[in-house]
């Protein structure tokens, strides 16, 4: 009986891939519980159990580094949780695998620094949103909030395109991201009254405070302008008179020179003379007397 493919029970083969699934489920010896527990049972125990059994876990995941994981992160072409028939994805069990591992903050600070790729930039921000404590999420995600990249979204409806700053404003305003339940985060505005954060600093309002800076400038060039404008033609004024006055004079001149110099009518030879013989009435009677 042919049994190479399969596991006994009690048998080293079977001892030994059982010690091999263990090894690579754990977590990393030395790392902090995250709000009281296993980093990795942040994320739920069906989705985990899931991410256990797939493929891309064992074969891509296994035995990855806070280095070597960055190349996984790279070939990454969407977000998502589960889909289909609640299979995991690859960007989630890429997040499983960094709660497993637990990089360091500064490793972590430099994967967000890398704007050409921007799902290694996504998982980073998710991890960061698990695991950090609140202020350090808002001064680490919220200059995310200007990067208006597009990325691809994978859940059970299937594909769907959403960009960064939606992405990250849903991880710090929504209870749950790509089928995760978030730890509770307090809102900006407590922590900022208890002192912990300072104001946030708004792209908007500088750029409303920068037009109303362009606009105030404008209003003193114009006032000025207006200004010298007024001054030129207060002095301006003479001469405009004068020449004025000198149009009119021109214009009355021109206006004797066009008058007419042809006599009148009444008691006047008229200059032009017809050059055909005139037939006075005496003559016309002697013609008609002639035989």
């Amino acid at each position: 009986m042919v049994r190479s493919n399969l596991y006994v029970v009690g048998s080293p083969a079977r001892a030994q891939h059982d010690q091999t699934s263990l090894m690579a489920n754990t977590t990393v010896a030395g790392a902090l519980a995250i709000h009281g527990k296993n980093p990795q049972f942040l994320v739920e125990t069906v989705i985990r159990n899931r991410i256990y059994e797939s493929n891309y876990w064992k074969e891509h995941c296994f035995a990855l580094t806070a280095e070597s994981l960055i190349d996984k992160a790279i070939e990454v072409t969407y977000i998502g949780g589960v889909y289909g028939n609640q299979r995991p994805t690859s960007f989630m069990c890429l997040v499983l695998k960094l709660l497993q591992i637990q990089p360091e903050k500064e490793i972590l600070v430099e994967y967000l620094r890398a704007e050409e790729f921007k799902y290694l930039r996504a998982l980073a921000a998710l991890y960061i949103r698990l695991t950090f404590r609140a202020v350090d999420v808002y001064e680490l995600l919220e200059p995310l909030l200007k990067d208006y990249s597009k990325i691809r979204l994978r859940g059970m409806g299937g594909y769907s395109l959403t960009f960064m700053d939606e992405y990250v404003y849903s991880l710090l305003t929504e209870e749950r991201v790509c089928d995760i339940i978030l730890p509770r985060l307090p809102k900006r505005q407590v922590l900022e009254e208890n002192g912990d954060l300072g104001p946030r600093k708004s792209r908007l309002l500088d750029a409303i405070e920068g037009k109303s800076d362009a606009g105030s400038e404008l209003g003193r060039s114009d006032s000025r302008s207006r200004s010298r404008s007024r001054n030129r033609s207060r002095t301006g004024t003479p001469s405009r008179n004068g020449r004025n006055l000198t149009r009119s004079r021109s214009s009355s001149d021109v206006g004797s020179r066009y008058v007419s110099r042809s006599r009148s009518r009444s008691g006047s030879r008229s200059p032009f003379r017809s050059r055909s013989r005139s037939i006075s009435p005496d003559r016309i009677q002697l013609d008609e007397a002639a035989p």
